[in-house]
């Protein structure tokens, strides 16, 4: 459960409500396996103290989306979080556009890999399902990837069936590429419940990543129904 856009509708209009960290304790009682949180450079959502809280007083594992820069790194390995995913950031964007291109950037991300590594944090790369980009990682040293949804997603969210079958089927074969090379397989971005089982059922995926969705869905029905009836719906995707 990706708690960011909790956060983006208390900075809406400041103050402390609603508390992302009670979203986190909800998605817990509901069924979430692992907690995610992007900290920006910009600060947008996540704050620095919601880190904090969440690394003292929230028992699943939390998951560090972080850009590849020195401030973020020290907040890592000052916090030491279960895994951190490094994703492309820029300040222009409205949400994460697309995967990171580690084979442009491996001599850049190898200092952060490595770093995080050596403290113990599983790292998560946030990536196309394109071979080459999944081969880097492998070589980077990282023990996971995430493969980047939104193109599967908006293709189903615009009724181009081809297209998204298309993109479904890009997304499994990264799985079985990614797999066969010892990398543990994640997916994440723009899944709802009319995309999400596709993805569940791929035999590789160990994780999703899903948040902006159940924020949203969770005016109309509340937070736990929300992330209640992804859970099924993932769940019955596996079996």
């Amino acid at each position: 459960m990706n708690i960011d856009h909790v956060a983006t509708i208390r900075n809406a209009r400041g103050g402390d409500h609603p508390d992302p960290l009670r979203a986190a304790r909800i998605a817990a009682d509901a069924g979430a396996d692992g907690i995610t949180a992007h900290l920006r450079e910009d600060r947008r959502h996540i704050s620095d103290e919601d880190i904090d809280r969440l690394v003292e007083e929230i028992d699943l594992p939390l998951n560090l989306e972080m850009a590849a820069t020195d401030e973020m790194l020290e907040i890592a390995l000052n916090h030491k979080p279960h895994a951190c995913c490094i994703v492309p950031e820029k300040r222009e964007e409205r949400t994460t556009e697309g995967g990171l291109d580690v084979a442009a950037q491996h001599n850049h991300l190898t200092k952060y890999v490595g770093s995080l590594s050596d403290a113990g944090v599983r790292v998560s790369l946030f990536i196309e399902a394109n071979p080459v980009q999944i081969s880097v990682s492998k070589a980077l040293g990282a023990e996971v990837v995430e493969f980047h949804t939104g193109a599967y997603a908006d293709a189903h969210n615009a009724g181009d069936n081809a297209l998204c079958e298309k993109e479904l089927a890009k997304l499994v074969h990264g799985g079985r590429v990614a797999h066969e090379m010892g990398l543990e397989v994640h997916y994440g971005h723009g899944l709802t419940f009319e995309t999400v089982k596709p993805v569940a059922a791929i035999p590789e995926a160990m994780e999703l990543n899903i948040g902006h969705f159940l924020i949203g869905e969770a005016i109309f029905t509340g937070l736990e129904s929300a992330i209640t009836r992804m859970r099924e719906l993932m769940d019955e995707a596996r079996t």
